[in-house]
């Protein structure tokens, strides 16, 4: 099995790591700069449960030198996928599945998933579509990423907490590339459930992304402060129920009430969020896939979005002054 990680920094660094390390794959990593020397120097080193380990891992700047692959997982941030397809087309050859591990909306949401809205282009995250177009939807296997890992140095990885990665097919089906896959990452020491509904859980994700987020980068607010706050709490509940009557609406299964939804996420703690490290950083924010792709939904599905849309509006004023906003 041919598996090639496009994106190795935290996440894509991590699960890099664990395959490599249960060596049962014929695994590679695209990366570049630091990183990519430090990995070809040194192996590929992650810090998990206090001990360190290296591990060797074939290594490019370029995927033209890895070919066609099985697997290609996309473990880099949505709004840099665009910009890279030109560097993902050699790794896909004709059955190639493509494993989306973004936050936010994929671009990807409406293939297989039936009724008027099937094969509709998300603008939000795919511009014009050409995600869509290069890659195609056929390839997909969906992903919702939960560990929280860290890149402490070039080639460094920290697991801080965290081991499941869910997995599943658009149209639900339990199909053999995803159970194949799934199987090679337990087998590395992870969890994987395959879900037969992972619209449903990227929704649960979203909701907590979609609010705490921007309210995080434009207060400078870890997750605690925010739930303790009373205004800033009704803030993201009014935020999270306008995303719930748009996920709804679309077939959506919320497990859990928002209420419970936001206690969890002031139970994480002292925590910033990845919007508000972007932003301290200088790095692009992930806005278009945490929050105007739900704006657009909202206005795909007539749901309206008010609180939603003033706090895109002021976020995104901010990422463009700070000049995060990709």
């Amino acid at each position: 099995m041919k598996i090639t990680i496009f994106g190795a920094g935290a996440i894509g660094g991590y699960l890099a790591a664990k395959l490599a390390m249960a060596g049962r794959t014929e695994l590679s990593i695209v990366a570049r700069g630091a990183h990519l020397d430090a990995i070809k120097a040194d192996g590929l080193r992650l810090i998990e449960d206090g001990q360190e380990t290296s591990v060797p891992v074939q290594a490019a700047a370029k995927a033209e030198e890895l070919g066609a692959q099985d697997y290609v997982v996309l473990a880099l941030k949505a709004h840099s996928l665009t910009p890279a397809l030109d560097q993902i087309a050699p790794l896909l050859g004709q059955d190639t599945a493509v494993v989306t591990m973004q936050n936010g909306v994929p671009w990807w949401y409406f293939h297989d998933v039936g009724g008027p809205l099937e094969g509709t282009r998300l603008n939000a995250v795919d511009p014009g579509g050409a995600i869509w177009q290069r890659i195609g939807p056929q390839r997909v296997i969906g992903s919702v990423v939960y560990p929280a890992v860290e890149v402490d140095a070039p080639g460094l990885i920290r697991h801080v907490e965290g081991k499941r990665f869910s997995l599943g097919e658009p149209s639900g089906e339990r199909s053999e590339r995803v159970t194949r896959l799934a199987e090679e990452m337990v087998k590395a020491g992870l969890q994987v459930p395959v879900r037969d509904d992972i619209r449903s859980e990227i929704w649960v994700k979203l909701w907590g992304n979609l609010s705490f987020n921007p309210i995080s980068a434009l207060t400078g607010s870890t997750l605690a402060a925010i739930v303790a706050d009373e205004a800033t709490r009704a803030l993201a509940r009014a935020m999270m129920l306008e995303a719930q009557a748009i996920g709804e609406s679309l077939g959506v299964r919320f497990p859990i009430a928002v209420d419970r939804r936001i206690k969890g996420a002031g139970d994480v703690g002292e925590h910033k969020t990845s919007m508000l490290q972007d932003l301290e950083r200088g790095r692009p924010m992930e806005i278009d896939a945490l929050v105007s792709a739900v704006q657009e939904l909202g206005r795909l599905t007539d749901k309206p979005t008010p609180t939603i849309d003033a706090v895109l509006a002021l976020v995104r004023r901010l990422a463009i002054e700070r000049g995060c906003y990709s």
